[in-house]
């Protein structure tokens, strides 16, 4: 959740969920309205047409009939690097009376301008839950915790497993709760499963971790959520579990001590849990058990792109469940 104090000079808001992203902006702009008159506070700039240029003269504009202005500014990620240095310049002196807001959107900002709108005293916001399983948990957190309703250990477990990676609809489904049972309210399971809608898609790694726990039931749920809810293409699943295995295939025989180690010879940056994780089920399988599922690999690859004629769930629906049963 956006939260922001008034009249700073500048906000920079981003991320790659439309929903969370439309949310966090409605949040950010109420909060920089307050109590004010909208229609004579907010300047808002979209669309294709206006130009970089356009917004720093709205920017720069004195205020007219209030003591302050709000300019926002649009799906700025249409603009690239170079586009950005009439922005950065007002930047350097930003008007006092003026607070701008600019929605980047989905997509990496250039560097400049997260300095230009730190350094003039503006703050920047990235949506979304991230990309990894502590850290997404810790995102679902803080929204029950916001939420209006409360919800019970099962309610807010089966939230979770139930949207998988649409987290975007997650602050529907709190909405709803609190409008069907009132604020305040207390919920369990019975309560809010009626309210969940279909079910979403999950993110990969809970279907390579299925597989390398060798539970079966798990893997094909998880690769049937990322088939249908997930809308990925079978080709795009076999480059996951392909990368998957890969990863041990370069490790076997390696004589790897740690992950620190395993990570340098996989080319990783950052966190090593992913190379700490090849390395560990690498050495379960074995060597002729990473060679076994590079080669069921081979196979499904060959069936997917017509040797067999078989629909392509059903390559990797047995794939997968051939990879889960190799540690047995």
């Amino acid at each position: 959740m956006v939260t922001t104090e008034v009249r700073l000079p500048a906000h920079l808001l981003s991320g790659p969920d439309p929903v969370l992203l439309a949310e966090a902006f409605r949040v950010l702009l109420n909060a920089a309205v307050g109590d004010g008159d909208r229609t004579l506070l907010v300047d808002e700039l979209s669309g294709e047409d206006y130009s970089v240029e356009e917004v720093v003269d709205a920017a720069q504009t004195p205020a007219f009939l209030t003591d302050r202005r709000i300019v926002v500014a649009r799906s700025f990620s249409r603009f690239n690097a170079g586009d950005l240095g009439p922005l950065i310049a007002y930047l350097g002196d930003p008007a006092p009376t003026t607070e701008l807001i600019v929605e980047w959107g989905p997509g990496r900002i250039p560097k400049a301008l997260v300095d230009a709108v730190l350094s003039a005293g503006g703050s920047e916001h990235k949506t979304g839950a991230p990309a990894n399983a502590r850290g997404r948990r810790d995102w679902y957190d803080e929204q029950f915790a916001e939420s209006a309703v409360e919800l019970d250990r099962r309610a807010r477990q089966v939230i979770i497993d139930h949207l998988g990676e649409d987290i975007g609809r997650l602050a529907g489904i709190l909405a709803t709760l609190a409008s069907a049972f009132g604020s305040d309210s207390v919920l369990g399971l019975d309560e809010v499963e009626p309210y969940l809608g279909d079910v979403g898609a999950v993110p990969p790694w809970e279907l390579t971790d299925a597989v390398d726990q060798a539970d079966l039931t798990a893997a094909l749920g998880a690769l049937g959520r990322m088939l249908d809810a997930g809308g990925r293409h079978p080709l795009q699943l076999m480059a996951t579990l392909h990368g998957h295995f890969e990863r041990m295939l370069r490790l076997d025989g390696c004589n790897v001590a740690d992950d620190k180690a395993a990570a340098i010879i996989l080319g990783m940056k950052g966190s090593t849990f992913p190379a700490k994780k090849a390395l560990t089920q690498g050495r379960r399988l074995g060597s002729e058990g990473v060679r076994r599922a590079i080669e069921l690999l081979a196979d499904a690859d060959l069936d997917l792109r017509g040797r067999t004629g078989l629909e392509g769930r059903y390559v990797l629906e047995v794939l997968v469940g051939r990879l889960a049963l190799l540690r047995r």
